[in-house]
């Protein structure tokens, strides 16, 4: 079932990109050496399409006229943002220059949001266990002092720990590329952001024990027919996804090759500790040129130095001025 709604999505013409057709339902993915369905290669999922449907939009797809529209406005705007003394805060991680959102051309997606389900293409409710633990984060974080105040106080990203690895997956604003490589037991999925790899066993080995917790959780993978199904567990709750999830989150996420450059990526998201329902998320994955070249993030790095080494200058600085209007 899982997989033919999969298929299903493509031949509608009206999610991935104007020239669907039904040649992608009858496609027939090549197979590695050892028979698997070929997923190698490297793969880019950038798109404008939001995760959440705005709340001006009501319907699911957009036609191609106002997705025209939308994505001049954008580039006009990211245009205006990369513009010399356009950009007032420019810091060591300036992602307006270095955007890279384009979804023109063939890589068009139609949808108003990733979100497929539910099907108002919105993130469902937190519910009360979920904003009790949201709480008690922010109480550790207040606790700790400003963001500034030490290094430990920085974002994950800031700080280069994780950024865009998932799983999930997601766009980003810019590095939104996958290497994928497979071998007869294991897939690997390098993440371009932040360079950080996963290993997917496919040789149906035990569920790691509770205790085991990892950052980008513990998966395990297998083939049903043309689709590599992915299951993720055991989080150690450190990357909640949008400072929401749990621990106890399971991500299950469908990989299919439906054309030669394209592979049809979706997953459902359970955390009953956050959200009382599961929801969905699909979106195409297309064929790029590499290699990757190395997205030099690391832990210790100069950038989060020198942000904490300028507020320490210009509390000095305030003080010294606040020394010498007391003189006055």
């Amino acid at each position: 079932i899982t997989i033919g709604s999969l298929l299903i999505v493509p031949v509608s013409g009206q999610s991935l990109l104007p020239t669907a057709s039904v040649k992608e339902a009858a496609y027939t993915a090549p197979r590695t050496p050892y028979g698997h369905p070929d997923l190698q290669g490297f793969w880019n999922h950038q798109t404008y399409t939001p995760l959440e449907r705005p709340d001006t939009v009501t319907k699911e797809f957009y036609t191609l006229e106002e997705v025209v529209a939308l994505e001049q406005a954008r580039a006009q705007r990211e245009a205006e943002q990369t513009t010399p003394g356009t950009t007032a805060d420019v810091h060591y991680d300036n992602r307006q220059f270095l955007l890279d959102r384009s979804q023109t051309g063939f890589a068009r997606n139609l949808r108003t949001s990733l979100i497929v389900d539910p099907s108002n293409g919105k993130l469902p409710p937190v519910n009360a266990e979920g904003k009790r633990r949201m709480a008690v984060r922010a109480a550790a974080r207040t606790a700790m002092g400003g963001k500034y105040d030490r290094a430990e106080n920085n974002d994950l990203d800031d700080r280069c720990l994780m950024r865009n690895a998932g799983p999930p997956t997601l766009n980003a604003n810019y590095n939104s590329n996958q290497h994928i490589v497979q071998g007869p037991g294991w897939v690997m999925i390098l993440v371009e952001e932040s360079h950080d790899a996963r290993i997917v066993s496919l040789d149906g080995r035990e569920p790691s024990p509770d205790a085991v917790r990892q950052w980008m959780g513990v998966s395990r993978g297998r083939f049903e027919g043309d689709t590599l199904v992915v299951e993720t567990t055991n989080f150690n709750g450190k990357n909640p996804f949008r400072g929401q999830s749990s621990e106890h989150m399971r991500v299950t996420e469908w990989f299919t090759r439906v054309a030669d450059d394209r592979i049809l990526y979706r997953f459902t998201v359970e955390d009953e500790a956050t959200w009382d329902q599961p929801w969905t998320v699909e979106m195409p994955m297309w064929k790029s040129g590499g290699p990757l070249f190395e997205h030099a993030c690391h832990e210790g790095n100069y950038g989060l130095y020198n942000t904490l080494a300028g507020v320490r200058l210009e509390e000095q600085q305030a003080a010294e001025a606040a020394a010498q209007e007391a003189l006055r």
